[in-house]
């Protein structure tokens, strides 16, 4: 076991910002509610499956909805743990421990939170070590684990527990909830032993989150030989570096979905387009695909190595474009089905992306 305290919450947000693909939710606010819980509670315990109870009960606890909502509709905190606790009671049985869902923005942090409201230790572990825009794509959903039963909650007191037949009908009562009880929600979902957890979970990303994180603070510091120390640390590469000349974001169907384009800073005849449904999906340089979905694009601001998020795009910002391999877990039968370019309706085969490490 070990504890995460104020100092540590800055990287962590870091780190979630970027693995957050430009979704997930501004950090910032989820950040300042984790220091609070700290304030109010003490240091978050942080434990690995192998020190919990293996048929015990987890839970999860996230925001769902768009990206572009949740910038203006700040959480109040009660609605995850009331979805928390109407999971709980559904099931007749007390949870040991509360999972993230997904390891990228605002999902990082929110379970610290509710885990210190409920006294209860967070799990190194998670379901994607990225963010994607819906409940289905898990690497949970590859060995058959359903999101349901799960509750859909709002700051009001308006709660729904549903069950589903598959995790993708989970994914359409819950929009659908979400849509009609304001855009950006509480949600508990993919209840589940200590043992899933340990046998099919993406074991320690809240610790990679972490160390990710502090290795983009240290190019935010300027230190030397910071960036290729992050990139080799991330297996990532730097793709492109343009200007935001064009953007098309919109909210529609419960999602934050656009387009934007970058042109080259040297050679205006380059342009890079990436597409966006909550996150960046797709990065073309000159309609050529250079990463896709499961993998994982970032926009960094030029000067100061900021994560962008898809709702703080602008025209005029400088950026540089990121490309960094998924998790290994990802790599198994099924994938593409629930988180490849086609999973999102982009008529374009993956390859998987190649690193700093390749």
């Amino acid at each position: 076991m070990r504890t995460i305290g104020l100092d540590d919450i800055d990287d962590l947000a870091l780190g979630a910002m970027l693995l957050g693909t430009g979704g997930g939710g501004d950090a910032h606010i989820a950040k300042l509610m984790v220091k609070q819980a700290i304030e109010d509670h003490g240091p978050i315990r942080i434990m690995s499956p192998s020190e919990l109870p293996q048929d015990g009960l987890v839970v999860t606890a996230a925001i769902i909805g768009a990206p572009t909502v949740i910038l203006e509709k700040i959480p109040s905190g009660k609605e995850f743990i009331n979805a928390v606790k109407a999971t709980a009671q559904y099931l007749g049985k007390e949870p040991v421990a509360i999972m993230p869902i997904e390891v990228g923005g605002m999902n990082t942090l929110i379970p610290l939170a509710v885990a210190n409201e409920l006294g209860l230790p967070v799990i190194d572990a998670d379901s994607m070590r990225r963010a994607f825009p819906q409940i289905e794509m898990t690497v949970f959903t590859l060995h058959g684990i359903p999101a349901a039963p799960m509750a859909v909650a709002d700051e009001k007191g308006n709660l729904c527990i549903f069950e589903a037949i598959t995790n993708q009908v989970a994914e359409d009562l819950a929009r659908g909830a979400v849509i009609r009880l304001g855009m950006a929600n509480a949600i508990s979902c993919y209840p589940m032993t200590v043992a899933q957890v340990h046998k099919y979970g993406i074991q320690g990303s809240m610790s990679y989150c972490t160390d990710l994180g502090r290795h983009l603070a240290a190019v935010q510091r300027g230190e030397q030989g910071a960036y290729d120390k992050f990139l080799t640390f991330a297996e990532a590469r730097k793709l492109f570096t343009g200007k935001v000349i064009d953007l098309d974001r919109r909210t529609t169907s419960g999602f934050a979905r656009g387009t934007v384009i970058l042109e080259d800073l040297k050679d205006p005849s380059k342009l890079a387009r990436i597409e966006i449904q909550n996150e960046y999906l797709v990065a073309y340089v000159n309609d050529v695909p250079l990463v896709s979905a499961p993998d994982l694009i970032s926009l960094l601001d030029h000067e100061t190595a900021r994560p962008i998020l898809t709702e703080a795009l602008r025209y005029g910002q400088r950026l540089d474009l990121i490309g960094m391999p998924c998790a290994p877990e990802w790599d198994q039968p099924g994938m593409l089905d629930i988180v490849g370019p086609r999973a999102f309706g982009y008529d374009m085969d993956y390859t998987p992306f190649r690193g700093a490490k390749a």
